[in-house]
């Protein structure tokens, strides 16, 4: 079975990432990621997979904190879960200016991001994760390598920002796999590319 490229981004109401003045501010982010709703989702998203593929600053944030989360005193146990996964997974780093991985685990590559999703899912394993890591995304998007596309979305507008989607990208068809929402207006959504070519229709042969 081939592997799935598997992507995850938080957006607010009107598509951005981050925020325009301060991009590694990401307390509109907070009150709704530790919902019920977008803990039962990213456990979704990661019991699957057995590589997470992240740009250089992703990873830095991702490994300096998940890792002091595991025996942490009230630490959720799906937090503690994920953070177990994180440091035991294979990880694949997309960066240019690392020469070598300080993580254990751990493959640092300065290559396109699409020729190393190729390079994964010619392997065998489960998913690769795409964690958060726009640029990585942006990147497997244009080149149409995405296979499941998730997404948390919050109830709140930024006004301007980094948007993940943008002019350029591919027309691309997607189905949707689930839905749930949050007590505080969170969305989660997971969508899966739909390849066949031939065309759809509600209407049953006849």
């Amino acid at each position: 079975m081939t592997r799935r490229v598997v992507t995850n981004m938080s957006l607010s109401l009107d598509g951005c990432y981050a925020r325009a003045e301060n991009t590694i501010d990401m307390s509109w982010v907070m009150p709704y990621a530790v919902s019920d709703v977008a803990r039962d989702h990213l456990t979704s998203l990661w019991e699957p997979a057995t590589t997470a593929l992240l740009g250089r600053t992703n990873a830095e944030g991702f490994m300096g904190f998940w890792p002091t989360v595991i025996g942490m005193e009230g630490a959720d146990p799906r937090d503690e879960a994920f953070a177990k996964w994180l440091v035991t997974c294979e990880k694949t780093v997309l960066s240019s200016t690392l020469t070598e991985a300080p993580w254990d685990n751990t493959t640092v590559l300065s290559a396109p991001a699409a020729d190393v999703a190729d390079e994964l899912k010619a392997a065998p394993g489960g998913d690769i994760l795409v964690l958060s890591s726009a640029s990585v995304i942006k990147s497997l998007l244009a080149a149409d390598q995405v296979d499941r596309l998730a997404l948390m979305i919050f109830p709140v507008t930024l006004g301007a920002g980094p948007r993940l989607f943008t002019d350029g990208l591919p027309a691309a068809d997607w189905t949707l796999v689930s839905q749930e929402s949050g007590v505080h207006g969170e969305l989660a959504l997971v969508y899966d590319r739909m390849r066949s070519h031939s065309p759809r229709s509600s209407v049953p042969p006849a």
